[in-house]
């Protein structure tokens, strides 16, 4: 058995390999992926100029409502509206919903982000990356910072980073003691460390509100040692000192538009004895923007009126110093700080470096400051002024350092005694500092930032913890930046920074932008950070509420979860005023839980992620991650609202949308607004009804000669006879009468004989018609019944005035209209 078995074992294995070679072959089951389904649009309208009323009147604003509801993919999507006839785009009415992009159209065709002055005939919104669902928001991760050259080729001074509402992460900078023409602001893309869009950078500041020029066409010179102030009501602008060659102000810049904002100018330029050169600032208090010039006056700007304020300059505050001649290449040296509510503001003048408080409630030198104080040996300049901090976090006093020679701070508290300094380490000689930047590191200690260089340092930067009146642990003081730009010499001017990634951005005399981390010191920062507002009632614009049901979460995306130091990362919710309402650790699938944040409560949140990596692997090459967050509303909506025409000839308007999105092509509902066409635009109707005075019927009918009257003559209907009637309706009113029927309850016949017929505005309309009459005298009486044309379906039809005409017997002849015109006229 064992040996047949094997002899045909062969036998088996070639036809199973012919089986097999021979055999067709299998057929595998694939099926393409279904296509996706396209959104939907949905329709509505609202009365704005009188809620609730429909139909609408003419020159009513009306609010038109699109809702989209996303199939759950995202992606592209487009949403167009024409403007239908009848109608007039409201200008700024356009809304639509965060991260879409508002656009205007007036030929249907071409679309601008900018809004014409008029003559708009479309509106359209578009989200190139919806995320799935419609209502989450997503925001690029800022990856460490690596050093860049920036576009000034040196001297851009202090970065200022600016985090758009749209997701853009910036690191804008001014180039500082430059002439007005020259071309002087700068703009990096921190996500992708190039420029900016909107270049080519630097480009010229101008005092005339617009976008930025280019060339040397500015107007506006640049100060030594610049500070910035962001407007907290009007976000992406940024205020800074400037000047003209006719006056020393205050200058602004659009980052979102990439645009000057006006300059309002606080003093002329010039001066004698003393002079107007240049401006130190800015300090903001109370909504008032703070500077000096180099006359020792005190300039002052209210920001919400984008006026000067009531009394300024207020003269004899600081040192003067730079002021012997008009001239505004020269510099003020110096600077402003806060402390206790007041402004205290550093000079420079010969007899050495020197110390002024301003008290912006009294607009005058503070008590104890009658005189500027000594802040240095004669021949000492500074550039700088910083406040001092107890190790509780309280404000204490203010220091002048050095800017060059031998480094010693002069200090002094609040009130305007000597202080103490801070026990900085010893510092070589020749070294320059400007302004510290102070922040609550993540370690939850008050920290301030001295930008170092000059004499041997090529840059550095030197921490000091106030809360524990030392140099910060684990940071030499001053550290410097080995590696950066090679040689690590990149002179610093100042730093920003980054709250919700947790870095410091650094530039210099060197024009290297780059990034620190707060702890080490170390260059680059190796943090990332995303900050997202998710302002749910800004998905919404028809004014209702219910929309929003609850927060989902905010979760990291395209990220490597594994490639993060979780037990070293979190994520801070705020309220938009910074108010924290929970500081929350990342779950392993990278996520924080939302839904126990009342939307009702807080319909707004600040998300901040602040990532320790491990690595940096997931950044480049393509890959972006990013932080996600939404909740669970309504569809999204798009608004716009439009005046009805005030034309009488315009009975309803209406609106339909279309577009695009993953799924294909999109049409919303047609939605039709009646208009009511009010006193205004009605008929304006009267009927005359006549007795043809004579008894031929050829005399009598349509175009009969008659002759017509109110009365017919003695004796043409005798006992019995027949009358001819003639009604003529007349419409003087600016719109159509329609529907138009007679009222004759004697004389039926005309009813029927009229019908129902149109009136145009302006013409008239005859009815002819007989009656047998068996009785004499009688009076017919008619109306008639009308319409407005285009008045809304289910309005009452209105009723004219009455006219009579009578056939007479012999006796009522006498008294009538027609015979008593008769005798008079014998």
């Amino acid at each position: 058995m064992r040996r047949s078995q094997v002899g045909t074992r062969p036998i088996l294995l070639l036809a199973t390999a012919l089986a097999l070679t021979f055999a067709p072959p299998a057929v595998t089951a694939s099926a393409d992926p279904p296509p996706l389904a396209p959104g939907t649009l949905a329709k509505s309208v609202q009365n704005v100029t009188d809620p609730g009323s429909n139909p609408a009147d003419h020159g009513d604003v009306v609010n038109w409502v699109m809702s989209y509801d996303d199939p759950g993919v995202g992606g592209s999507v487009t949403v167009t509206d024409p403007i239908g006839a009848g109608q007039a785009l409201v200008p700024g009415s356009l809304r639509v919903p965060p991260d879409w992009v508002k656009s205007w159209s007036t030929d249907g065709t071409t679309f601008s982000t900018t809004e014409p002055g008029s003559g708009v005939v479309a509106v359209r919104g578009t989200n190139p990356d919806l995320q799935p669902g419609g209502t989450s928001l997503t925001r690029l991760l800022l990856p460490p910072v690596q050093p860049t050259t920036t576009a000034t080729g040196g001297d851009g001074f202090s970065p200022v980073l600016y985090r758009s509402a749209n997701g853009a992460v910036e690191s804008w900078n001014i180039y500082h003691h430059l002439v007005p023409t020259a071309p002087k602001v700068v703009c990096i893309n921190l996500l992708t460390a190039q420029p900016c869009a909107g270049g080519p950078w630097p480009r010229p500041l101008n005092s005339t509100a617009g976008p930025l020029g280019s060339g040397n066409t500015g107007d506006l010179g640049s100060p030594m040692a610049p500070q910035f102030v962001f407007d907290p009501n009007r976000p992406g602008k940024v205020y800074f000192p400037a000047h003209t060659t006719a006056a020393l102000g205050v200058a602004c810049l659009d980052l979102d538009a990439r645009a000057n904002c006006g300059f309002v100018p606080l003093t002329p330029t010039g001066g004698s004895p003393s002079a107007s050169n240049n401006i130190a600032g800015l300090a903001h208090v109370n909504g008032n923007l703070y500077a000096a010039s180099t006359n020792g006056s005190v300039l002052c700007l209210t920001m919400a009126t984008q006026t000067p304020c009531a009394g300024q300059p207020y003269t004899g505050i600081v040192a003067p110093h730079s002021d012997t001649a008009p001239n505004t290449a020269t510099q003020y040296f110096g600077s402003t700080t806060l402390a206790g509510g007041k402004v205290f503001i550093s000079s420079s003048p010969t007899s050495g470096a020197k110390l002024a408080c301003f008290d912006p409630a009294t607009n005058a030198a503070c008590t104890g400051w009658a005189t500027p104080k000594a802040a240095g040996p004669a021949g000492l300049i500074t550039y700088g002024v910083f406040t001092t901090y107890t190790t509780t976090g309280d404000e204490e006093g203010v220091c002048v350092p050095p800017a060059g020679g031998v480094y010693q701070l002069h200090c002094y508290t609040i009130a305007g005694a000597s202080l103490t300094p801070p026990a900085f380490p010893a510092l070589p000689n020749g070294v320059l500092t400007f302004n510290p930047k102070v922040i609550t590191g993540p370690d939850g200690h008050l920290r301030s930032y001295f930008p170092f260089w000059g004499g041997p340092i090529s840059g550095a930067t030197g921490c000091w913890d106030w809360n524990t009146d030392a140099a910060c642990a684990g940071m030499a003081f001053p550290k410097t930046h080995p590696g950066v730009g090679g040689s690590g010499n990149t002179r610093d001017y100042g730093y920003d920074y980054d709250q919700a990634g947790e870095c410091l951005l650094g530039l210099g005399d060197a024009g290297l932008l780059f990034s620190m981390d707060p702890i080490t010191g170390a260059s680059p920062c190796f943090r990332a950070g995303a900050s997202l507002t998710l302002t749910t009632p800004d998905f919404y614009c028809d004014g209702a509420s219910g929309h929003i049901t609850g927060y989902q979460d905010a979760r990291l995306v395209d990220i490597d979860i594994a490639n993060i130091d979780l037990a070293n990362s979190a994520a801070t919710i705020s309220k938009p005023d910074n108010t924290v309402i929970a500081t929350l650790p990342f779950a392993p699938d990278g996520s924080v839980d939302l839904s126990g944040i009342s939307p009702s409560t807080h319909p707004a949140l600040v998300i901040e992620a602040s990532l320790r990596l491990l690595n940096v692997d997931d950044f480049g090459g393509g890959n972006e991650p990013h932080l996600v967050a939404g909740f669970d509303g309504d569809p999204p909506q798009i608004c716009f609202q439009t005046k009805l025409s005030s034309d009488c000839g315009v009975y309803s308007v209406s609106n339909t949308a279309t577009g695009t999105d993953a799924g294909g092509a999109l049409t919303s509902n047609t939605v039709q607004q009646p208009i009511n066409p009010g006193q205004a635009c009605q008929p304006n109707i009267s009927v005359n009804k006549e007795i043809c005075r004579d008894s031929r019927a050829s005399r009598c009918g349509p175009g009969g000669v008659g002759p017509w009257g109110k009365t017919s003559p003695a004796g043409l209907l005798g006992i019995l006879g027949t009358a001819y009637w003639r009604i003529t309706v007349t419409n003087s009113g600016p719109v159509d009468a329609v529907g138009v029927s007679v009222n004759d309850s004697v004389a039926p016949g005309c009813v029927t004989a009229a019908g129902t017929f149109t009136v145009a505005a302006g013409a008239s309309k005859q009815i002819h018609c007989s009656t047998f009459l068996l009785l004499l005298p009688l009076t017919n009486t008619a109306s008639v019944n009308y319409s407005a044309a285009g008045a809304p379906p289910g309005t009452p039809p209105s009723t004219s005035g009455t006219s009579s005409a009578t056939a007479c017997s012999l006796l009522c002849i006498l008294g009538s209209p027609d015979r008593a015109a008769e005798l008079r006229a014998r």
